[in-house]
């Protein structure tokens, strides 16, 4: 069986953490800053983590090696 291939867009935009959640940075803080709240902005700052494990076993079998 040959090697497996890691989805590039996937593996830039996720990472996995020691205890195997995955940590993502959401969206929605890139343009348009002027009307959002400060408190949304930045709540928009923190890394945010997959909780299901559905999602999760779905992205694993994306990033195969990690």
């Amino acid at each position: 069986m040959g090697k497996l291939k890691t989805k590039k867009g996937v593996a830039k935009r996720f990472k996995l953490t020691k205890t195997g959640k995955i940590k993502y940075s959401g969206g929605g803080k890139s343009h348009l800053a002027s009307g959002k709240t400060t408190k949304r902005l930045r709540s928009l700052r923190k890394r945010r983590i997959i909780g299901t494990r559905k999602e999760r076993s779905f992205l694993k079998s994306m990033l195969p090696y990690r």
